[in-house]
């Protein structure tokens, strides 16, 4: 069974906005690494629609682009995506999966059928999913910024504070930090 890891930008205060954190060639490396790392990506359907307006033309040539972001969304052309949805149906874009039915159940065989893990990319997806809890790692992004602004990370809250142990931590050149921690289970003797 291969771990499902939440992945995301986020600034000082907690903003996950996309548009808030450095968009530059390090930004573009760093997620690239960690989609070649991943089996799949996992979007609720509104960062599915987000990321499917704009990374295929692309990956095309049909946007100009610096390498990095080019080199992203070549690979990500070619990637397995899984969404989850209960309002849209059909996935279009190249290589994209419904999940439909009871989310515990199909994120479950997703991780089950994808032993190089699954790397999830959106924000309310991950509340839901942490609350079934199914996420076993956290690579965030912090970026040196303070947005002043929403939606944040976790805004709809969770049932309970989630104990985490740091795996890594990498500063980058354009002063966001790369923070890679895993979920401290309890374990019983």
């Amino acid at each position: 069974m291969g771990l499902l890891t939440f992945s995301i930008n986020v600034t000082l205060d907690g903003c996950v906005d996309h548009q808030e954190g450095i968009a530059d060639d390090e930004t573009h490396d760093f997620f690239t690494r960690l989609m070649d790392e991943s089996g799949a990506m996992l979007w609720g359907r509104v960062t599915y629609e987000m990321m499917e307006s704009y990374w295929p033309a692309v990956a095309r040539g049909d946007v100009e682009a610096p390498p990095a972001m080019r080199d992203w969304a070549v690979k990500l052309e070619a990637q397995p995506k899984y969404v989850v949805s209960s309002t849209r149906k059909d996935f279009p874009w190249n290589n994209s999966h419904h999940i439909a039915g009871e989310l515990r159940t199909g994120v479950q065989k997703l991780k089950d059928a994808t032993p190089a893990g699954v790397l999830l990319g959106s924000g309310k997806l991950a509340t839901a999913l942490d609350r079934l809890d199914l996420i076993d790692e956290y690579k965030f992004l912090v970026h040196p910024r303070i947005s002043g602004h929403g939606p944040t990370l976790y805004q709809g809250g969770l049932p309970s504070t989630r104990q985490l142990e740091l795996v890594s931590l990498a500063p980058l050149r354009n002063g966001a930090v790369a923070m890679h921690y895993r979920r401290a289970r309890l374990t019983t003797d």
